[in-house]
């Protein structure tokens, strides 16, 4: 499923960690890795310093990873962070983005120059975002969130092909309303009828899936259900919408709006895999 992972490592965080949780499961055994470590731009005169440095952060983290060398797609690039992990994943064709984040809220990030917020919230490739704080585990519960759209069907695809060659593996599908929906005629609400097609569409990739229905605000009760079900995974589809007129701006119009998918990144009981929908589709 991923062939091509973008591995962005500053050094620090559980980044590394959960590359070696992924490389337990077998869809993800074969991909190939390529390690980025960014050189600010800032550098300046000492550029030869930070260079030197950088290739002895991507040494260490290939040895870390139990990796042979040889096996690694090393990348060190100079420029701005956010800018550019979002060229090199687009010059790779990566599967699937990994960084880590400290967890800050929108406002926070922005103020802080967040370069995983800024990634989150503007790449269309899948991205895996792994906060320093959280204690990450081996994946086999995973959670995925399912609402009958296209982009939902992308993710809960993704979550089956993880979960499916997990030995005990177990794959959860949380619905979320804001307000209960009352049966029609026939016995069956639309809730009903979006998990029964989830559930049938999951079977399909060959997974037994587990369907939970909450009702309340949709960040703050996906969150909820994670803990709840103990997830070791959190899979979740974003439909949010990113800014179009420049990607050096600020999304200011969703700045004191609310965003499910930003609200999650930052309170996800555990790392959160970011499906988007793609760029042709919308």
């Amino acid at each position: 499923m991923f062939r091509n992972l973008l591995i962005a490592d500053s050094g620090k965080g559980h980044v590394e960690e959960m590359v070696r949780m992924l490389r337990d499961i077998p869809p993800c055994r074969q991909a190939r890795i390529n390690l980025l470590h960014v050189v600010p731009e800032q550098a300046g005169e000492d550029f030869q310093e930070h260079w030197q440095k950088a290739a002895g952060i991507v040494a260490e983290a290939v040895q870390r990873l139990g990796l042979n060398p040889g096996d690694v797609n090393t990348i060190i690039r100079q420029g701005d962070t956010k800018q550019t992990v979002l060229k090199v994943a687009d010059e790779l064709n990566a599967d699937l983005i990994v960084m880590g984040s400290r967890g800050l809220g929108r406002l926070q990030s922005i103020l802080s120059n967040s370069a995983s917020q800024y990634v989150f919230q503007l790449s269309t490739r899948p991205m895996l975002l792994v906060r320093d704080d959280l204690y990450v585990r081996h994946v086999n519960r995973v959670l995925v969130t399912v609402d009958g759209t296209g982009v939902g069907d992308d993710a809960l695809r993704m979550a089956c092909e993880l979960v499916r060659d997990i030995p005990g593996g177990s794959l959860i599908g949380v619905h979320v309303t804001r307000h209960d929906i009352t049966p029609s005629r026939g016995g069956k609400s639309p809730v009903d009828e979006v998990l029964e097609k989830a559930v049938l569409r999951a079977r399909g990739f060959g997974v037994a899936m587990q369907t939970l229905h909450r009702t309340g605000d949709i960040g703050r009760t996906v969150c909820a259900a994670a803990e709840e079900a103990k997830a070791d995974l959190l899979v979740i589809a974003s439909q949010d919408r990113r800014p179009l007129v420049a990607q050096a701006l600020v999304d200011l119009d969703r700045l004191l709006g609310s965003s499910v998918s930003d609200y999650i990144r930052v309170h996800a009981p555990a790392p959160v895999l970011l499906v988007r929908e793609p760029e042709g589709r919308r």
